[in-house]
């Protein structure tokens, strides 16, 4: 379990501000890789959880005490002050997660949502700052999910320079089934103990792990699994994953491989370059078993070894067939050359299930606001459109971005036609509704070719 603990300093110091004892903490996991924690706790005090509450969204759903934020806040010394009291005296019980189901855009299915009570979203932000300054130190720089300073579009900018530079020939897409489903709590409690040794920290952990789902006015156990919907979850997972999954293919697997290997993940989702075939396959195969030890399944029909790279393209036309394309972070993958034709290039767009999913989205926000003032209709759609180019608005998917901009541009016509039978709206009406109030139009937000040296 690594050297024996001892007590430190850096978290006692007096006049310290929070955040500088967690700069001490995090300081002192980056010196000593095995040191364990035994005085974190206290850190769990008001001005940290001010800082967390301060942290949170307003307007949200309410957990099962009908709590929101705004009216937390009428009185919020007070009830921070409560709050810290029980948690001190170890009084603290998590309440169960309310489930509650919404339709998922483009099917006929529902997606299950947990919604945490305030107060245990205010702890779980708080545990989470904690466990992130230790174990910030000790994840591989290849973990880019749900960790500061870094995003998914890093992810993709390291794939990109991983697979254009490298000598890259084939790619192992893998997907966890029900990874926040299956997690096994005792194992991530073993885990966890690898680095802390304060016995609060891990009990509210556990009693967070062990806090219940509440679905239809009945409570059930939470046997396994995180907390669905929880502040902490992605934390939780990125420190299971690094003990099950990035430190065995760091300190094991890739240390047998002769060619080039590289897993990149965020939170759940991963992908893994191999330069040679046998050792991709041997990966998959290994996977299985390595991911079983730990309670976890990967998806069959979503996990394959694929040629891609350089020659895919190539040795694909050779035998009459197309390339073979992966999936990763809401973007099909695919080889490409440069505009030249010189240079080989991965290229993206974005997944088509995504785009009919966010396309399906849309309708049913304007279905249901087209009766609302045009100023609003327009103003919220300028927000979606932002958001969908902060995403999907990087190196190559222009084509991507541009079809979505149509779609909501048809969406918009034919259901604000429906306002009014008196006066229907035609496209040269709404063009020149355009030129007056412009919606915002496709860019490349993120350039995926332009690596740094981190990468």
């Amino acid at each position: 379990m690594g050297e024996q603990s001892r007590e430190t300093s850096t978290a006692h110091r007096s006049g310290e501000s929070v955040e500088t004892k967690l700069l001490r903490i995090a300081e002192k996991a980056r010196r000593e890789p095995k040191f364990q924690f035994t005085s974190l706790y206290h850190l769990m005090n008001e001005e940290l959880l001010r800082s967390c509450f301060a942290g949170l969204k307003g307007g949200k759903a309410a957990g099962i005490d009908q709590v929101t934020k705004e009216e937390y806040a009428e009185d919020l010394g007070s009830n921070l002050k409560s709050l810290i009291e029980k948690l001190h005296r170890m009084a603290y019980i998590p309440q169960p997660v309310r489930r509650t189901y919404i339709p998922k855009p483009g099917s006929n299915k529902q997606r299950p949502l947990g919604i945490l009570c305030l107060e245990d979203k205010l702890v779980q932000a708080g545990l989470a700052r904690i466990l992130g300054a230790i174990y910030e130190q000790d994840f591989i720089g290849d973990s880019y999910g749900s960790r500061p300073k870094r995003s998914c579009h890093d992810a993709l900018r390291a794939l990109s320079w991983e697979i254009e530079e490298g000598p890259i020939n084939h790619i192992v897409e893998a997907d966890i089934k029900g990874f926040f489903d299956h997690v096994k709590q005792d194992w991530l409690l073993k885990f966890l103990e690898h680095r802390i040794k304060d016995t609060r920290v891990l009990r509210m952990v556990r009693r967070f792990l062990k806090a219940g789902i509440s679905e239809d006015g009945a409570i059930r156990a939470s046997e396994e699994g995180t907390p669905q919907g929880g502040v902490i979850s992605p934390t939780l997972a990125n420190i299971y994953l690094h003990y099950v999954l990035d430190l065995w293919f760091e300190k094991v697997y890739r240390k047998e491989c002769t060619g080039r290997a590289r897993l990149i993940r965020y939170v759940d989702d991963f992908v893994v370059c191999f330069q040679y075939q046998g050792e991709a396959e041997t990966f998959r195969t290994k996977l299985v078993e390595r991911l079983g030890r730990f309670g976890l399944e990967i998806e069959p029909t979503k996990t394959k070894v694929l040629a891609f790279g350089r020659w895919a393209e190539t040795n694909a036309k050779a035998r009459g067939v197309k390339p073979e394309t992966f999936d990763f972070l809401g973007f099909t993958h695919y080889c490409s050359r440069s505009r030249n034709g010189k240079r080989f290039r991965m290229k993206r767009v974005t997944v088509r299930k995504k785009f009919r999913a966010k396309a399906a989205a849309f309708k049913e926000w304007i279905k249901r606001a087209r009766t609302k003032r045009i100023s609003e209709i327009w103003e919220t759609t300028r927000r979606k459109l932002r958001g969908h180019y902060n995403y999907y608005g990087v190196t190559d998917n222009f084509d991507g971005i541009m079809r979505y901009f149509e779609a909501v541009k048809r969406l918009l016509v034919k259901w604000l036609r429906r306002r009014s039978q008196r006066s229907r709206l035609t496209w040269e009406k709404f063009n020149r509704m355009l030129d007056r109030y412009p919606l915002p139009e496709p860019r490349i937000v993120h350039d995926l070719i332009r690596h740094t040296a981190c990468f």
